[in-house]
This record gives C-alpha cells, sequence and structure tokens, in this order.
C-alpha cells in the first residue's frame, strides 16, 4: 500500500492562504457590488461575459461554460437580469433548440456604469498588492490550477 502523501509546511501554508482568497474575496466583490449597483457578482458577471461577447449575445450553453455555472443556476440569474431589462432570451437562429442571451442597452449601459467601481475594488484589494512580476506568475499559475480542475477547458475566462 502506498504511503500517505501529506503536505510540506510551505504547502500547508500556502494552501491556507489560497483557501482564505477564495473565501474571502466573494464576499469582498458582493459587498461592492450590492452597495455601487444593486448587483450580485455573479449577476455583474453574466453581464460582463455578454458585454465581450460578439453581438453582446452568447448561447446559454456557452454563457454557462463561460461563467463556471450550471444552466440551472444560469437561467435563474438571467431571469432575474431579463426582468430588469439588462438581458433578453430568444431562440438561437442557427439552431432553433438553443436559446441565446443577448445584452441589452440597457444592460449595456450597466456594465459600463459599474465597471469602473468594480475594477477599482479589484485592483485595491486584489491586485495592487501584487507587481507585474507577481501578475504574471499569478497568471501562469492559475492557469495550470485551472488546467487541473477543468480539464476540458468548460471554463473559458478568457485571456
Amino acid at each position: 500500500m502506498d504511503e500517505e502523501r501529506w503536505l510540506s509546511a510551505e504547502q500547508l501554508a500556502a494552501w491556507k492562504k489560497l483557501i482564505a482568497v477564495v473565501s474571502l474575496a466573494p464576499g469582498v466583490l458582493d459587498a461592492q457590488l450590492q452597495r455601487d449597483a444593486d448587483l450580485t457578482h455573479f449577476e455583474y458577471f453574466t453581464l460582463a461575459m455578454l458585454s465581450e461577447a460578439p453581438e453582446r449575445t452568447l448561447r446559454m450553453t456557452a454563457l454557462a461554460s463561460r461563467t463556471n455555472a450550471t444552466l440551472s443556476r444560469l437561467s435563474h440569474v438571467v431571469s432575474r437580469l431579463e426582468a430588469r431589462g439588462y438581458v433578453t432570451r430568444a431562440p438561437c437562429p442557427a439552431d432553433r433548440r438553443a436559446t441565446n442571451a443577448s445584452l441589452t442597452e440597457e444592460g449595456w449601459r450597466k456594465v459600463v456604469a459599474t465597471a469602473p467601481s468594480h475594477v477599482e475594488t479589484v485592483r485595491a484589494r486584489i491586485l495592487d498588492a501584487l507587481d507585474e512580476r507577481d501578475v504574471a506568475d499569478l497568471d501562469r499559475i492559475m492557469a495550470r490550477v485551472l488546467t487541473r480542475l477543468d480539464p476540458e477547458g468548460r471554463f473559458l475566462p478568457g485571456d
């Protein structure tokens, strides 16, 4: 039988810090977005992914991949965003069985209005603690970890 593999002291220290960041960051981002834009972080991320898509439209399945959400969760969020006038859904012209989500003009204005304070929060609370080399290292490290967690490449955060 193989011997148990334990974390080294250095690995354990790094792991605990990663868990702390993963636990704390969503609350920080949600609080800022709720306060400044009356959006959850997931709602904003959904709008942002649509804003970056060609014609600000994605199939729901592609949007689910880009937001790392189940179709069920995404459908509930898109329903809320539709009710607020930020998103519309329609059958995909290329495949009527699929559904497209599109950012409305009001949704685009919401993203444009929300982005500056959100970016400032991301910078102030996370990225400004790093120098350029740290950011490059973080990108490289997260890409390697993401490859292990998502070997099929379903979660496509973009570059």
